[in-house]
């Protein structure tokens, strides 16, 4: 049995290896779509000696088959949110508390206590959209911050202008978090000042406007709110881990999370740094289904570890968080 609490207190490379390693081999030998996955590679366990080495599962299988390596009761379902007509993922959870263990012990790695801010967020309540692992995530954060400002808004931008303003002015730490679409309907509806709010974009249009570049939406939106930089969120349904830039386009890992990138032209072959390729994603975090998971978006590791997402594979679906609100 795997202690999920080292997950979380990983401190070096090595350790991060090395329980990589063992919930490799606990997946293979517990997860029947991965194990199947790794048989058709002809990828045993005793092949395996690095990160490297690892088979890494590509995405879509989340939306055709249940991918477990628990036996314990599923006890809630996160969907992905995709286009009319395309098949949504599924992440099946059965054991909660790894993921708010993941993001509650990531966000206070990248920003301090939750109990420091006011959170306003520009999302569906978790009410309107039980099936989001992102709402899930924000839903918990307001609760934590014990802030009775914080809240969830959609449709009354009016009211919530009227809020973002008297409490920037109050200097208190304010951290706006919203949908793409829904920061640009903002932003055009009024123009801000802001001296003490971190805004923070989780996604890009998904069908509710027309796509743009990351460096593009930013331009606009620090325009718009009258501030330096623009932070982003990535995650996804299938992980129960984030990364986060502070505005440069570059996200980075906590601890127990890394990103490695796959030659586009040979997927079993993992790429030297600096390189742009396909996006794998080891998460610790996701000890109970899979954590070696092939992404369909294109980016590039820094030596650091740190990362840029560049685009998307062509063929890959247009998916993600913004279509929450339709």
């Amino acid at each position: 049995m795997i202690d999920s609490k080292a997950i979380f207190n990983i401190k070096s490379d090595a350790s991060f290896e090395e329980l990589a390693l063992t919930i490799f081999r606990f997946q293979f030998e517990n997860n029947i779509v991965y194990r199947s996955f790794c048989d058709l590679l002809y990828k045993h366990p005793s092949e395996v000696q690095s990160i490297y080495d690892i088979p890494f599962l590509p995405i879509e299988f989340f939306k055709s088959k249940p991918v477990l390596s628990s036996q314990s009761p599923v006890i809630k379902t996160f969907t992905s949110s995709g286009t009319t007509g395309s098949i949504a993922s599924k992440h099946f959870i059965t054991d909660l508390n790894l993921y708010e263990n993941s993001f509650l012990n990531g966000f206070y790695h990248f920003y301090g206590s939750i109990k420091d801010y006011t959170f306003l967020a520009l999302l569906p309540s978790y009410l309107e959209r039980d099936g989001s692992s992102l709402v899930y995530m924000v839903d918990k954060l307001l609760k934590k911050s014990t802030n009775p400002d914080s809240g969830f808004y959609l449709n009354n931008l009016d009211k919530l202008i009227t809020k973002l303003e008297k409490l920037d002015e109050s200097s208190k730490k304010v951290m706006l978090i919203g949908v793409s679409f829904a920061l640009l309907d903002l932003v055009e509806k009024h123009q801000f000042k802001l001296k003490n709010t971190i805004v923070m974009e989780t996604g890009g249009m998904k069908g509710r406007r027309k796509e743009i570049i990351r460096d593009e939406l930013h331009t606009i939106l620090k325009n718009g709110f009258g501030v330096n930089t623009i932070h982003s969120e990535y995650g996804m349904t299938e992980l129960l881990s984030q990364a986060y830039s502070n505005g440069n386009g570059t996200f980075k890992c906590p601890n127990w999370m890394k990103v490695l990138t796959r030659d586009p032209e040979d997927a079993l072959s993992i790429q030297k740094n600096n390189k742009t390729g396909g996006i794998n994603i080891i998460d610790l975090a996701n000890i109970n289904s899979c954590s070696f998971i092939a992404t369909q978006d294109l980016g590039r590791v820094h030596t650091d570890g740190s990362f840029e997402i560049i685009g998307r594979f062509d063929n890959s679906d247009i998916r993600g968080c913004n279509l929450m609100a339709l």
